[in-house]
């Protein structure tokens, strides 16, 4: 049955139901520019009626929860479009500082030096014995491999950096999932009481989650979402079992989490190596599985397969060094090629990569099959000797004991080359050649009467580019854009330089044939990755490949951000703490405070008036 303080207890339960919702607002107006904090809301109910005469009588209200006004269906999208911006803006910053490297307008770059370069050639080839020509030849091609060097070393800078920012936002992506492990144990604590709602935690693991989006591109798999509809249409929020996965692996269950794991131990560059450790320690290589956001971005530049030599075998930076690489190497081996037509005394090889063992052919050098003639000059540039040497699939560049088909062995071989009849006056008297096994150099030089008398020699190609390769006899060092540079002797020396091919006055054909070598074709490349085209074909053709790639990232990231800042809008929309709400609110839970205490007041006039009749 009800009694008056039945009424005393309804004025104090309106009472507390405005206090809380005052409080809740409150909290509301306290966080509204705090960043994934979501709008909450009071959510009342009758209290449960008092069943007398003459039926159920009120028995005031009572608060079945705080919801949190959030929708995860919304947040998804509101993070996949996060993610996608994070790893578009990513690309776009360092497309742009990579593009900066090739400043290919208004006569500036390596383009306009390699012009130069070839000018400083058709200015010898006038005047072929001119020092100060020579002096101004060196000086481009010393300015020309100088901006060769640095563009690739800004480049291998910024594949450095980007490793570092590998390293650093892995560590933060371990942070915030051991961190989400943490927040769903406490979650579960809180929540175990079924009328009880974690919000504040739920809006710090919601922010948490779009960190790690931002990173990684991470999936949240729960078991189900529920809907209320009668408290706030924008109401459906997760619940049950939680998993979030990267790239297919689970990062985080439940209130576990598996750190991601770095090694750059064995690797001589020191780049950062990303793998999953499996329950039974197997580590499975895992940087391919990042595809997704700032770091899925990073990967994609710096590469994500590093090969048994410490490269990278992929990534667009990675590319853009082979390809600088790749231009270097066949600027090289093509002027080298054509130089070593130039008479000298004696020639040396470049270390060379691959041992006397192994066939010319086999290698992943630019050797083709086909033919070179040694040629011997006397003193007036009179052509003495001549004889052709065959590299085919099977020639090695020294075997003697095994095989007659090598280089060192068709030269020193004895062979009638003049067909007179006379053995003094053959290659093999005159030259020799030979290999060092352990410092890997070829070398041919004059036997010493022949050198006595002023005699030189040359080589010229026929096609094999073996000249090119082994740097007998080159203008330019190196063998990489890292290592390009004029030989070091006419470096210190540049009446070393020489525009002729025979020592005979007035001859300009070295100087001639290297200035035509710009129109001509330059392979490009090695092993199976090798292309034909015109030096500066190769070369604006690298060019516009990353200008190509950065103008295509520009413009999906305009298309991004715009799809972004609709969808954050639309999150704003529904979780966002409006002010204006907030303070009628807040007005409408005071006037119900008033109301309340009116009851109390006048239950409390009530008692007294009742307590007066007993008296």
């Amino acid at each position: 049955m009800a009694s008056i303080f039945n009424a005393l207890n309804i004025g104090y339960s309106g009472l507390n139901v405005a206090q809380i919702g005052i409080d809740t607002t409150g909290h509301n107006i306290s966080n509204a520019e705090t960043e994934g904090y979501s709008r909450q809301r009071v959510v009342t109910a009758a209290a449960t009626p008092i069943y007398s005469q003459p039926g159920a009588v009120g028995n005031g209200a009572q608060i079945t929860e705080i919801a949190r006004v959030f929708d995860d269906f919304v947040f998804t999208r509101y993070a996949n479009a996060a993610q996608s911006k994070e790893n578009s803006d990513t690309l776009k910053r360092n497309l742009e500082e990579l593009s900066s490297y090739f400043p290919e307008i208004d006569k500036i770059g390596i383009k306009n030096d390699l012009q130069n370069y070839f000018n400083a050639w058709q200015s010898l080839a006038a005047n072929p014995s001119n020092t100060s020509l020579k002096e101004s030849l060196a000086q481009q091609t010393q300015t020309l491999s100088q901006h060769i060097q640095e563009t690739r070393s800004k480049i291998h800078d910024l594949q450095t950096s980007l490793n570092d920012q590998v390293k650093v936002n892995i560590d933060e992506v371990n942070r915030i999932t051991e961190q989400i492990a943490k927040i769903n144990s406490r979650i579960n604590e809180a929540e175990s009481i079924s009328t009880m709602n974690a919000n504040d935690l739920r809006d710090e693991r919601s922010q948490l989650e779009l960190s790690l989006n931002k990173l990684v591109g991470a999936k949240v798999i729960v078991g189900q979402i529920e809907t209320n509809n009668v408290i706030d249409s924008n109401i459906a929020i997760k619940q049950g079992s939680y998993t979030i996965q990267v790239g297919g692996f689970n990062i985080v269950d439940g209130s576990t989490f598996h750190p991601i794991g770095l090694n750059n131990i064995d690797n001589p560059n020191g780049y950062n190596d990303i793998y999953y450790e499996r329950q039974d320690g197997v580590r499975v290589p895992y940087a391919e599985h990042i595809t997704g956001g700032k770091v899925g971005a990073l990967l994609e530049l710096r590469g994500s397969k590093i090969g048994t030599n410490g490269e990278f075998q992929d990534g667009f930076l990675q590319e853009t060094i082979n390809n600088m690489d790749s231009f270097a190497k066949g600027l090289i081996e093509s002027t080298n090629s054509i130089y070593a037509q130039t008479a000298t005394k004696a020639m040396q090889s470049n270390v060379l990569g691959f041992s006397n063992n192994q066939s010319l052919m086999s290698t992943d050098e630019n050797f083709k099959t086909g033919s070179f003639d040694l040629i011997v000059y006397d003193i007036s540039g009179k052509e003495v000797g001549r004889r052709s040497v065959t590299i085919d699939e099977g020639t090695l560049i020294d075997n003697s004991a095994l095989s007659t088909n090598s280089i060192v062995n068709q030269i020193n071989s004895a062979k009638d080359d003049n067909k007179d009849g006379n053995a003094l006056n053959d290659i093999n008297s005159m030259l020799n050649a030979t290999f060092n096994a352990n410092q890997k150099i070829f070398s041919i030089a004059l036997q010493g009467s022949y050198a006595d008398q002023g005699y030189t020699f040359a080589i010229q190609d026929n096609g094999t580019n073996f000249a090119g390769v082994t740097g007998v006899n080159r203008f330019l060092d190196g063998n990489s854009a890292k290592s390009i540079g004029l030989n070091s002797a006419m470096k210190d020396d540049t009446s070393n330089i020489k525009g002729y091919a025979s020592p005979a006055n007035g001859d300009n054909q070295t100087a001639l044939d290297i200035v035509q070598l710009q129109f001509g074709s330059v392979t490009f490349g090695t092993g199976f990755n090798k292309t034909t085209d015109t030096v500066y074909g190769y070369f604006d053709n690298m060019v516009t490949k990353v200008g190509t790639k950065t103008n295509a990232v520009i413009a999906n990231n305009d298309a991004i951000t715009a799809q972004y800042n609709a969808i954050k809008q639309e999150q704003d929309s529904i979780s966002k703490v409006s002010i204006d709400e907030e303070m009628a609110n807040l007005i409408r839970y005071q006037t119900s405070y008033g109301a309340a205490a009116k009851v109390i007041t006048t239950v409390d006039q009530m008692m007294t008036t009742l307590l007066g009749i007993k008296s």
